[in-house]
């Protein structure tokens, strides 16, 4: 069920009291358009630059993509120094290093998976993507038709 904060408790003082329920706040999906966009241009930039389209997608989702959170702030990692983190998680940004009983870390902060983004997130990612193909002379479609494709979210 989705509604207004109202249609949620009057939907919920009519279930049943034996069963529990999971309220959260509704955050709307991004569109398969804006999704098929980021990809596009994503294997543009990575034409562009000869590197792989896995590549440049960790590289644009780890300069423009969005930390994972939980209840306690920021998701961070530590894993003893030297180690190839992406044997492990793609989307991972070296932040220092630190020592723990006479071992070396390296510490990374985790981001979100593309595929778990919602609006606001996927938007601030495309319209990065978007900036880096303009500064490498790769067409974008117009703002306005980037802006309504944003704003259509499933």
């Amino acid at each position: 069920m989705i509604g207004t904060r109202d249609k949620a408790i009057k939907y919920l003082l009519e279930q049943d009291t034996s069963k529990q329920y999971e309220v959260k706040e509704y955050k709307t999906k991004r569109s398969n358009d804006a999704n098929a966009y980021f990809h596009v241009l994503v294997n543009e930039l990575a034409r562009h630059n000869n590197i792989s389209d896995k590549e440049m997608k960790i590289e644009m989702n780890l300069k423009y993509g969005t930390i994972a959170t939980n209840d306690n702030g920021k998701i961070g990692i530590k894993i003893p120094e030297g180690t190839d983190v992406s044997q492990f998680y793609d989307y991972a940004k070296w932040f220092g290093s630190c020592e723990d009983n006479g071992i070396v870390f390296d510490k990374y902060l985790l981001y979100k998976q593309t595929h778990t983004l919602n609006s606001k997130e996927m938007s601030q990612l495309i319209n990065g993507v978007v900036e880096e193909c303009k500064e490498a002379g790769l067409e974008t479609k117009p703002k306005a038709e980037i802006e309504s494709m944003l704003r259509c979210w499933k």
